[in-house]
Protein backbone atom coordinates (compact mmCIF):
# COMPACT_ATOMS: atom_id res chain seq x y z
CA UNK A 1 0.00 0.00 0.00
CA UNK A 2 1.47 3.64 -0.43
CA UNK A 3 -0.18 6.68 1.00
CA UNK A 4 -1.47 8.06 -2.35
CA UNK A 5 -4.25 5.26 -2.09
CA UNK A 6 -5.65 7.26 0.82
CA UNK A 7 -6.14 10.43 -1.03
CA UNK A 8 -9.32 11.71 -2.59
CA UNK A 9 -10.05 10.34 -6.22
CA UNK A 10 -11.05 13.78 -6.66
CA UNK A 11 -7.96 15.88 -5.80
CA UNK A 12 -5.69 12.99 -7.46
CA UNK A 13 -8.05 13.49 -11.05
CA UNK A 14 -6.61 17.41 -10.85
CA UNK A 15 -3.58 17.55 -12.59
CA UNK A 16 -0.93 20.19 -10.86
CA UNK A 17 -1.38 23.59 -12.49
CA UNK A 18 0.51 23.90 -15.90
CA UNK A 19 1.82 27.80 -14.89
CA UNK A 20 3.68 26.67 -12.35
CA UNK A 21 6.31 24.08 -14.14
CA UNK A 22 7.92 27.18 -15.88
CA UNK A 23 7.66 29.46 -12.83
CA UNK A 24 9.91 26.69 -11.10
CA UNK A 25 12.33 26.26 -14.09
CA UNK A 26 12.62 30.26 -13.98
CA UNK A 27 13.62 29.99 -10.20
CA UNK A 28 16.43 27.88 -10.81
CA UNK A 29 18.44 30.20 -13.22
CA UNK A 30 19.45 33.79 -13.96
CA UNK A 31 18.40 36.91 -16.26
CA UNK A 32 14.92 35.65 -16.83
CA UNK A 33 12.42 37.71 -18.37
CA UNK A 34 9.38 36.85 -17.43
CA UNK A 35 6.37 37.30 -19.40
CA UNK A 36 4.72 34.26 -17.60
CA UNK A 37 3.28 35.81 -14.47
CA UNK A 38 -0.17 36.45 -13.78
CA UNK A 39 0.57 39.51 -11.20
CA UNK A 40 1.24 43.18 -11.64
CA UNK A 41 4.92 45.00 -11.59
CA UNK A 42 3.48 47.88 -9.52
CA UNK A 43 4.31 48.25 -5.97
CA UNK A 44 0.42 48.57 -3.87
CA UNK A 45 0.04 52.40 -3.62
CA UNK A 46 1.18 54.08 -1.03
CA UNK A 47 -1.93 55.76 0.29
CA UNK A 48 -3.57 52.26 0.80
CA UNK A 49 -0.57 50.43 2.09
CA UNK A 50 -0.41 54.03 4.60
CA UNK A 51 -3.97 52.72 5.44
CA UNK A 52 -2.89 49.47 6.55
CA UNK A 53 -0.10 50.80 8.84
CA UNK A 54 -2.43 53.34 10.37
CA UNK A 55 -5.10 50.64 11.10
CA UNK A 56 -2.38 48.29 12.88
CA UNK A 57 -0.88 50.77 14.48
CA UNK A 58 -4.90 51.98 15.86
CA UNK A 59 -4.92 47.91 17.01
CA UNK A 60 -6.92 46.50 14.00
CA UNK A 61 -5.79 42.80 14.17
CA UNK A 62 -9.14 41.27 14.97
CA UNK A 63 -11.15 39.21 13.17
CA UNK A 64 -14.16 41.09 11.49
CA UNK A 65 -17.43 39.99 10.62
CA UNK A 66 -17.75 36.65 8.76
CA UNK A 67 -19.50 38.84 6.02
CA UNK A 68 -16.48 41.52 6.12
CA UNK A 69 -16.30 44.74 7.55
CA UNK A 70 -19.16 46.74 7.11
CA UNK A 71 -17.65 49.85 5.88
CA UNK A 72 -16.09 47.66 3.56
CA UNK A 73 -19.27 46.14 2.14
CA UNK A 74 -20.52 49.70 2.32
CA UNK A 75 -18.18 50.90 0.10
CA UNK A 76 -18.57 48.22 -2.59
CA UNK A 77 -22.05 48.30 -2.46
CA UNK A 78 -21.35 52.57 -3.30
CA UNK A 79 -18.79 51.49 -6.04
CA UNK A 80 -21.65 48.71 -8.17
CA UNK A 81 -24.30 51.75 -7.53
CA UNK A 82 -22.00 54.47 -9.09
CA UNK A 83 -20.65 52.00 -11.78
CA UNK A 84 -23.31 50.07 -12.80
CA UNK A 85 -26.22 51.33 -11.16
CA UNK A 86 -26.47 48.40 -9.51
CA UNK A 87 -28.02 47.55 -5.68
CA UNK A 88 -26.82 45.26 -3.23
CA UNK A 89 -27.87 44.70 0.30
CA UNK A 90 -24.38 45.01 1.92
CA UNK A 91 -26.33 43.18 4.51
CA UNK A 92 -27.22 40.19 3.14
CA UNK A 93 -25.85 40.28 -0.92
CA UNK A 94 -22.17 41.27 -0.30
CA UNK A 95 -19.47 38.59 1.15
CA UNK A 96 -16.39 39.89 1.36
CA UNK A 97 -13.46 37.07 1.00
CA UNK A 98 -10.18 35.76 1.04
CA UNK A 99 -9.00 36.46 -2.79
CA UNK A 100 -11.32 35.64 -5.86
CA UNK A 101 -10.02 32.30 -5.52
CA UNK A 102 -11.92 31.63 -2.62
CA UNK A 103 -15.16 33.48 -3.88
CA UNK A 104 -14.80 31.01 -6.59
CA UNK A 105 -14.14 27.63 -4.93
CA UNK A 106 -17.27 28.30 -2.30
CA UNK A 107 -19.66 29.73 -5.10
CA UNK A 108 -19.14 26.52 -7.05
CA UNK A 109 -19.48 24.27 -3.55
CA UNK A 110 -22.57 26.85 -2.99
CA UNK A 111 -24.48 25.29 -5.84
CA UNK A 112 -23.37 22.38 -6.71
CA UNK A 113 -24.44 19.11 -6.30
CA UNK A 114 -22.79 16.06 -6.89
CA UNK A 115 -22.60 15.48 -10.76
CA UNK A 116 -24.08 18.84 -11.70
CA UNK A 117 -22.83 20.21 -15.01
CA UNK A 118 -20.98 23.63 -15.61
CA UNK A 119 -20.46 24.97 -18.81
CA UNK A 120 -16.94 26.48 -18.94
CA UNK A 121 -15.75 28.42 -22.23
CA UNK A 122 -12.28 27.88 -23.11
CA UNK A 123 -9.40 29.08 -22.84
CA UNK A 124 -10.17 29.82 -19.66
CA UNK A 125 -8.00 30.38 -16.12
CA UNK A 126 -6.67 27.32 -15.00
CA UNK A 127 -8.67 26.87 -11.94
CA UNK A 128 -12.23 26.95 -13.15
CA UNK A 129 -11.96 23.08 -13.80
CA UNK A 130 -10.23 22.09 -10.75
CA UNK A 131 -12.80 24.04 -8.50
CA UNK A 132 -15.48 22.64 -10.07
CA UNK A 133 -14.50 19.43 -10.00
CA UNK A 134 -13.86 19.57 -5.94
CA UNK A 135 -17.09 20.90 -5.82
CA UNK A 136 -18.34 17.51 -7.10
CA UNK A 137 -19.29 19.29 -10.07
CA UNK A 138 -18.35 18.16 -14.00
CA UNK A 139 -16.80 21.35 -15.92
CA UNK A 140 -17.78 20.93 -19.55
CA UNK A 141 -15.45 22.69 -21.70
CA UNK A 142 -16.62 24.71 -24.71
CA UNK A 143 -13.96 26.02 -27.35
CA UNK A 144 -14.21 29.82 -27.80
CA UNK A 145 -12.61 30.57 -31.47
CA UNK A 146 -9.82 32.35 -32.14
CA UNK A 147 -11.70 33.74 -35.23
CA UNK A 148 -14.72 34.91 -33.32
CA UNK A 149 -11.81 36.31 -30.63
CA UNK A 150 -12.31 33.98 -28.30
CA UNK A 151 -16.22 35.52 -27.50
CA UNK A 152 -18.41 32.74 -26.46
CA UNK A 153 -21.49 32.23 -27.94
CA UNK A 154 -25.42 30.66 -27.44
CA UNK A 155 -24.49 28.74 -30.70
CA UNK A 156 -21.10 27.16 -28.97
CA UNK A 157 -22.77 26.44 -25.37
CA UNK A 158 -25.89 24.80 -27.05
CA UNK A 159 -24.84 21.53 -28.47
CA UNK A 160 -23.24 20.93 -24.23
CA UNK A 161 -26.02 21.46 -22.35
CA UNK A 162 -27.70 18.29 -20.72
CA UNK A 163 -31.00 18.14 -17.97
CA UNK A 164 -27.50 17.90 -15.63
CA UNK A 165 -26.00 21.71 -16.79
CA UNK A 166 -26.48 23.81 -13.74
CA UNK A 167 -24.21 26.93 -14.56
CA UNK A 168 -22.07 28.76 -16.70
CA UNK A 169 -18.99 29.82 -15.75
CA UNK A 170 -17.09 32.90 -17.36
CA UNK A 171 -14.41 35.37 -17.11
CA UNK A 172 -13.85 38.15 -19.41
CA UNK A 173 -11.84 40.24 -19.86
CA UNK A 174 -10.51 36.66 -20.21
CA UNK A 175 -6.92 34.58 -18.69
CA UNK A 176 -5.23 34.21 -20.60
CA UNK A 177 -6.30 35.28 -23.97
CA UNK A 178 -7.28 39.15 -23.19
CA UNK A 179 -10.76 38.87 -24.73
CA UNK A 180 -13.35 41.01 -23.93
CA UNK A 181 -17.40 40.39 -24.49
CA UNK A 182 -19.49 43.44 -25.73
CA UNK A 183 -22.72 44.24 -24.51
CA UNK A 184 -24.03 42.67 -27.42
CA UNK A 185 -22.20 39.36 -26.80
CA UNK A 186 -23.72 39.05 -23.12
CA UNK A 187 -27.02 40.10 -24.16
CA UNK A 188 -27.43 36.94 -25.68
CA UNK A 189 -25.49 34.79 -22.83
CA UNK A 190 -27.93 36.60 -20.76
CA UNK A 191 -30.99 35.27 -22.61
CA UNK A 192 -29.76 31.81 -23.14
CA UNK A 193 -29.07 31.45 -19.64
CA UNK A 194 -32.35 32.86 -18.96
CA UNK A 195 -33.82 30.25 -21.24
CA UNK A 196 -32.14 27.04 -19.76
CA UNK A 197 -32.77 28.22 -16.34
CA UNK A 198 -29.01 28.63 -15.64
CA UNK A 199 -26.63 30.09 -12.82
CA UNK A 200 -24.36 32.22 -14.21
CA UNK A 201 -20.88 32.71 -12.59
CA UNK A 202 -18.90 35.69 -13.59
CA UNK A 203 -15.47 36.41 -12.71
CA UNK A 204 -14.78 39.91 -13.65
CA UNK A 205 -11.35 40.34 -11.62
CA UNK A 206 -9.75 42.11 -15.09
CA UNK A 207 -12.55 44.52 -15.22
CA UNK A 208 -11.22 47.44 -14.51
CA UNK A 209 -8.51 46.98 -17.03
CA UNK A 210 -10.58 47.04 -19.91
CA UNK A 211 -9.02 49.18 -22.67
CA UNK A 212 -11.13 49.96 -25.38
CA UNK A 213 -14.67 51.38 -24.50
CA UNK A 214 -16.32 50.23 -21.29
CA UNK A 215 -16.27 46.89 -19.13
CA UNK A 216 -19.53 45.93 -19.20
CA UNK A 217 -20.81 43.90 -16.11
CA UNK A 218 -22.88 40.68 -16.28
CA UNK A 219 -25.31 41.31 -13.05
CA UNK A 220 -26.12 44.73 -15.04
CA UNK A 221 -27.75 43.42 -18.03
CA UNK A 222 -31.92 42.72 -18.04
CA UNK A 223 -33.00 40.05 -15.80
CA UNK A 224 -29.37 38.70 -14.41
CA UNK A 225 -28.42 40.53 -11.10
CA UNK A 226 -29.85 37.69 -9.13
CA UNK A 227 -29.47 34.82 -11.35
CA UNK A 228 -25.39 36.25 -11.41
CA UNK A 229 -23.11 35.33 -8.89
CA UNK A 230 -20.50 38.50 -9.36
CA UNK A 231 -16.28 37.66 -8.47
CA UNK A 232 -14.44 40.58 -7.92
CA UNK A 233 -11.38 41.71 -5.92
CA UNK A 234 -8.68 43.92 -5.36
CA UNK A 235 -5.20 42.31 -6.82
CA UNK A 236 -5.14 42.93 -10.37
CA UNK A 237 -6.30 46.78 -10.75
CA UNK A 238 -4.95 47.96 -7.55
CA UNK A 239 -1.67 45.91 -7.55
CA UNK A 240 -2.56 43.79 -4.27
CA UNK A 241 -2.06 40.57 -4.82
CA UNK A 242 -0.48 39.57 -2.21
CA UNK A 243 -3.50 41.19 0.68
CA UNK A 244 -5.06 38.22 -0.63
CA UNK A 245 -8.91 40.29 -0.77
CA UNK A 246 -12.03 39.56 -2.93
CA UNK A 247 -15.61 39.68 -2.61
CA UNK A 248 -19.02 38.17 -4.27
CA UNK A 249 -21.96 39.61 -5.24
CA UNK A 250 -25.58 38.02 -5.74
CA UNK A 251 -29.25 37.48 -4.13
CA UNK A 252 -29.60 36.78 -0.20
CA UNK A 253 -30.01 33.04 -0.86
CA UNK A 254 -26.83 32.63 -2.76
CA UNK A 255 -24.75 34.44 -0.80
CA UNK A 256 -26.04 33.38 2.51
CA UNK A 257 -24.88 29.80 1.18
CA UNK A 258 -21.61 31.28 0.32
CA UNK A 259 -21.00 33.08 3.75
CA UNK A 260 -21.50 29.13 5.45
CA UNK A 261 -18.97 27.84 3.98
CA UNK A 262 -16.51 31.14 4.29
CA UNK A 263 -16.90 30.84 8.30
CA UNK A 264 -16.37 27.58 8.70
CA UNK A 265 -13.27 27.10 6.41
CA UNK A 266 -11.56 30.90 6.50
CA UNK A 267 -13.89 33.02 8.70
CA UNK A 268 -13.35 35.77 7.89
CA UNK A 269 -10.73 37.91 5.73
CA UNK A 270 -7.87 39.44 6.88
CA UNK A 271 -9.06 42.85 8.59
CA UNK A 272 -5.33 44.54 7.24
CA UNK A 273 -6.41 43.76 4.12
CA UNK A 274 -9.93 44.71 4.10
CA UNK A 275 -8.41 48.11 5.73
CA UNK A 276 -6.57 48.82 2.61
CA UNK A 277 -9.57 47.89 0.53
CA UNK A 278 -11.86 50.59 1.86
CA UNK A 279 -9.19 53.05 0.78
CA UNK A 280 -8.78 51.53 -2.47
CA UNK A 281 -12.20 52.21 -3.40
CA UNK A 282 -12.00 55.88 -1.71
CA UNK A 283 -8.88 56.92 -3.61
CA UNK A 284 -7.39 54.18 -4.98
CA UNK A 285 -9.12 55.46 -8.59
CA UNK A 286 -6.46 57.49 -9.85
CA UNK A 287 -3.86 55.35 -8.90
CA UNK A 288 -5.25 52.62 -10.70
CA UNK A 289 -6.00 55.29 -14.00
CA UNK A 290 -2.32 55.54 -14.36
CA UNK A 291 -1.24 51.74 -14.08
CA UNK A 292 -3.94 50.89 -16.60
CA UNK A 293 -2.75 53.32 -19.15
CA UNK A 294 0.71 52.15 -18.78
CA UNK A 295 -0.41 48.80 -19.32
CA UNK A 296 -2.21 49.91 -22.74
CA UNK A 297 1.28 51.29 -23.66
CA UNK A 298 2.68 48.00 -22.68
CA UNK A 299 -0.02 46.10 -25.05
CA UNK A 300 0.47 47.95 -28.24
CA UNK A 301 4.70 47.15 -27.87
CA UNK A 302 4.04 43.45 -27.75
CA UNK A 303 1.35 42.82 -29.77
CA UNK A 304 3.43 45.02 -32.81
CA UNK A 305 6.26 42.98 -31.62
CA UNK A 306 4.74 39.55 -31.61
CA UNK A 307 2.86 40.28 -34.47
CA UNK A 308 6.28 41.35 -36.28
CA UNK A 309 7.83 38.28 -35.35
CA UNK A 310 5.44 36.28 -37.62
CA UNK A 311 3.77 34.84 -34.42
CA UNK A 312 0.19 36.11 -34.91
CA UNK A 313 -2.29 37.05 -32.66
CA UNK A 314 -5.46 39.38 -32.09
CA UNK A 315 -5.19 42.43 -30.76
CA UNK A 316 -6.68 41.39 -26.56
CA UNK A 317 -8.79 44.72 -25.50
CA UNK A 318 -8.40 43.66 -21.56
CA UNK A 319 -6.54 41.91 -18.65
CA UNK A 320 -2.90 41.96 -19.77
CA UNK A 321 -2.15 38.63 -21.17
CA UNK A 322 -1.44 38.63 -25.21
CA UNK A 323 -2.19 34.87 -26.69
CA UNK A 324 0.06 34.39 -30.00
CA UNK A 325 -0.20 31.76 -32.42
CA UNK A 326 3.43 29.82 -32.46
CA UNK A 327 2.12 26.67 -34.97
CA UNK A 328 4.44 28.63 -37.63
CA UNK A 329 7.55 27.63 -35.57
CA UNK A 330 6.27 24.17 -35.94
CA UNK A 331 6.25 23.05 -32.40
CA UNK A 332 4.02 22.29 -29.44
CA UNK A 333 2.99 24.99 -27.34
CA UNK A 334 4.74 22.94 -24.95
CA UNK A 335 8.17 22.41 -26.49
CA UNK A 336 8.48 26.05 -27.72
CA UNK A 337 7.68 27.47 -24.03
CA UNK A 338 10.13 25.39 -22.63
CA UNK A 339 12.89 25.25 -25.33
CA UNK A 340 12.15 29.42 -25.16
CA UNK A 341 13.52 29.95 -21.74
CA UNK A 342 16.09 27.07 -22.14
CA UNK A 343 18.08 28.72 -24.52
CA UNK A 344 17.20 32.04 -24.21
CA UNK A 345 15.65 32.73 -20.66
CA UNK A 346 12.08 34.10 -21.37
CA UNK A 347 9.18 32.40 -19.68
CA UNK A 348 6.12 32.64 -21.14
CA UNK A 349 3.09 29.56 -20.15
CA UNK A 350 1.35 27.02 -23.09
CA UNK A 351 -1.50 27.23 -23.88
CA UNK A 352 -2.68 24.27 -23.11
CA UNK A 353 -2.60 25.21 -19.56
CA UNK A 354 -5.58 26.94 -20.14
CA UNK A 355 -7.66 23.84 -21.44
CA UNK A 356 -7.02 22.29 -25.10
CA UNK A 357 -8.55 24.80 -26.71
CA UNK A 358 -5.14 26.51 -25.84
CA UNK A 359 -3.31 24.48 -28.11
CA UNK A 360 -1.28 26.01 -30.79
CA UNK A 361 -0.87 29.08 -28.47
CA UNK A 362 1.38 30.82 -25.98
CA UNK A 363 0.31 33.24 -22.80
CA UNK A 364 2.22 36.31 -22.11
CA UNK A 365 1.83 38.74 -19.68
CA UNK A 366 2.51 42.42 -20.23
CA UNK A 367 2.44 42.79 -16.68
CA UNK A 368 6.29 43.79 -16.72
CA UNK A 369 7.97 46.82 -17.95
CA UNK A 370 8.39 48.56 -21.31
CA UNK A 371 12.43 47.44 -21.36
CA UNK A 372 11.78 44.00 -20.17
CA UNK A 373 8.76 43.32 -23.10
CA UNK A 374 11.32 44.63 -25.51
CA UNK A 375 14.36 42.56 -24.49
CA UNK A 376 12.33 39.77 -24.47
CA UNK A 377 10.45 40.44 -28.31
CA UNK A 378 14.57 40.66 -29.23
CA UNK A 379 14.84 36.90 -27.39
CA UNK A 380 12.30 35.80 -28.99
CA UNK A 381 13.48 36.64 -32.35
CA UNK A 382 16.77 35.02 -31.80
CA UNK A 383 15.05 32.23 -30.83
CA UNK A 384 12.68 31.68 -34.02
CA UNK A 385 15.97 32.53 -36.04
CA UNK A 386 18.16 30.03 -34.40
CA UNK A 387 15.08 27.07 -34.61
CA UNK A 388 14.71 27.88 -37.94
Amino acid sequence: MTWSEKLSTSVQSIAPSGIRKFFDIAAQMDDVISLGVGEPDFITPWSIRESCVYGLERGYTSYTANRGMPELRNEISRHYNRLYNLDYNPDTEILVTVGVSEALDIALRAVLNVGDEVLIPEPCYVSYQACTILAGGVPVPVSAKLENEFRITPEELEPHLTPKTKAILIGYPNNPTGAIMERRDLLKLAEFAEKHDLIVISDEIYGDLTYEGVHECFSALPKMRDRTILLNGFSKAYAMTGWRIGYALSNADFIGAMTKIHQYTMLCAPITAQVAAIEALKHGEKYMKKMVAEYDRRRNLIYDGLNKLGLKCFEPKGAFYIFPDITSSGMTAEDFAEKLIRSERVALVPGTAFGESGKGHVRCSYATSIEKISAALKRIEKFLLSSQ
